[in-house]
């Protein structure tokens, strides 16, 4: 299923002028606030009538110039950054409301079972965390029977304790579920975690967009993601767990000592390694604590505007991302074509930059 987006919207000064094509899985719409992201899903939604727009789905026109189906014809779920539960009502009643349009009720227990809600059917919403009223808000759009997720912004309003909480869930929503996702959200994290694809949002325009892996670790997206956000996507198999905490993964470059890895052996994941967590060495060191070290070939240098300097790296088929300085780059005789060694600190990759979704049409590290 493919949603195709191409829109003009004024607001005033703003001018939105976006074209891209969303495919199954999870697509985040990524940008600082006020880069058009709402805009975008509102669009979709059909919550807001664009001044231009063609907007199709899997076929089915939303917009062009003769046509503007409404809202509550197009099917497509929306969960916003607050829940928007009916407070007068139960979980379960709040979940009931959804199936007014349609939607197949044989799917509610699975639903249920995925969202990890059964225990809150009979409460009302003012008795639950955020973390539970977003998973109660999901769980109400799926119901729907959507052909389309839109998520924008839903862990905004949630503190480092209730992401940590629905995260997983999500990761399980991917997997499970076969609804294709516009995921909103200016937290990298999130979204390099979640996404399949990533849409690069700067002041009403479209700067980049592709696969996650090819956009994250692309040295010229560092100043659009931040320079402490900014790093590559690899896909890993668990290969074994240690007595000592530190857990054994296969990427296309080789082995990594990490911490905090609960999948199972042989599960397929993803992590995230931060450019600032990568060191580079121009031969195979030793006598670091540091134990994950890779070969790997410079392809490309982007040079900020201040000292520092974003390296993309081939590794095996894979790309890291580095970042040092200009001074490191020329003391060094770094250049694309380059054969030097990546340094990664096991205790570096936090236990939320791992998940359990490999990216859709990724190929299993060896």
């Amino acid at each position: 299923m493919t949603l195709s987006v191409a829109l003009q919207h004024n607001q005033g000064a703003f001018c939105l002028d976006v074209a891209f094509d969303a495919g199954p899985g999870v697509t985040a719409l990524f940008g600082r606030s006020g880069a058009g992201k709402t805009t975008i899903v509102n669009a979709v939604a059909g919550l807001l009538r664009p001044d231009t727009a063609h907007i199709t789905l899997d076929g089915v026109t939303f917009n062009d110039t003769a046509t503007f189906l409404p809202a509550h014809k197009r099917r497509v779920g929306y969960v916003f950054q607050d829940a928007r539960l009916f407070p007068h009502l139960t979980v379960a009643q709040n979940l009931d409301y959804a199936l007014r349009f349609g939607a197949r009720p044989r799917g509610r227990d699975r639903i249920i079972e995925m969202l990890g809600i059964g225990d809150l059917l009979a409460r009302r919403p003012a008795t639950l965390s955020g973390g539970e009223k977003q998973r109660v808000a999901l769980g109400r759009a799926l119901l729907a029977d959507p052909r389309l997720l839109l998520m924008d912004e839903p862990l905004a309003a949630l503190d480092g304790p209730r992401k940590a909480e629905i995260l997983p869930y999500l990761d399980r929503l991917k997997t499970e579920s076969a609804v294709p996702i516009l995921y909103v959200s200016h937290a990298v994290e999130e979204v390099a975690r979640l996404a399949d694809h990533m849409v690069l949002l700067t002041d009403g325009k479209v700067v980049r967009h592709g696969p996650l892996m090819d956009v994250m670790a692309d040295p010229a997206a560092v100043p659009l993601l931040g320079v402490r956000e900014a790093g590559a996507v690899l896909r890993a198999t668990v290969e074994a767990h240690g007595d000592d905490g530190l857990s054994t993964l296969r990427v296309a470059a080789g082995p990594l000592q990490l911490m905090g890895v609960e999948a199972p052996v042989g599960a397929e994941i993803r992590l995230r390694v931060l450019a600032q967590d990568v060191l580079l060495s121009l031969e195979h060191p030793t006598g670091l604590s540091a134990q994950n070290i890779l070969p790997v070939t410079i392809l490309a240098i982007k040079s900020g505007d201040g000292p520092g300097a974003a390296i993309a790296l081939d590794a095996a088929g894979d790309t890291l991302l580095a970042r040092v300085t200009s001074r490191a780059v020329a003391s060094m005789d770094l250049a694309p074509g380059k054969s030097v060694f990546a340094v990664i600190k096991a205790t570096s990759i936090a236990q939320t930059a791992i998940s359990g979704g490999v990216i859709s049409g990724a190929k299993p590290a060896p």
